[in-house]
């Protein structure tokens, strides 16, 4: 089985631009999304985005998620009131996110490898070793201080 992988922690709103979200933050996202950029009217997306994206192959779930943690904790608090505000502004909860997207049998994924992580333990196949993870404490409190919902996507490619 081939798996591709990666996480980012995403700002979205209808009504504050990623730009206007980078300045209050006075951090650079990794990438954008401006509201309508692809369909006027109904507008897709339907939101602004501002993401910090790891996309870092062979690195577990939560490997990925500790380097977004690592780049952002220090804003964290800062990312919260944002946060607060644009859910007051849009009039609806969510506006920040850590997100997870999952893709098995994905062409470009990473192959399951024949070998045992850890001593001792034996490999059976189809425990892949990108399979699995955990959020531990530091995450966690990186989840509360920016108000962020965890969301996990997992898809079948094609």
């Amino acid at each position: 089985m081939r798996v591709s992988q990666y996480a980012y922690f995403a700002l979205s709103s209808t009504q504050m631009s990623a730009t206007e979200i980078t300045a209050r933050l006075r951090v650079e996202p990794d990438e954008v999304t401006m509201r309508g950029s692809r369909i006027a009217d109904p507008p897709r997306p339907v939101a602004h985005t501002w993401r910090v994206v790891c996309r870092t192959a062979r690195l577990t779930v939560d490997e990925q998620i500790a380097r977004i943690v690592d780049r952002l904790f220090e804003h964290a608090e800062r990312i919260g009131a944002l946060a607060a505000e644009l859910d007051r502004m849009d009039g609806q909860s969510g506006a920040s996110r850590l997100q997870v997207v999952r893709i098995y049998e994905h062409p470009n994924g990473e192959e399951e490898e024949d070998t045992n992580r850890a001593e001792g333990l034996a490999k059976l196949a189809g425990q892949h070793q990108l399979l699995g993870w955990h959020l531990g404490a530091r995450a966690l409190e990186f989840l509360r201080l920016t108000r962020a919902q965890l969301d996990v996507d997992e898809y079948a490619y094609g």
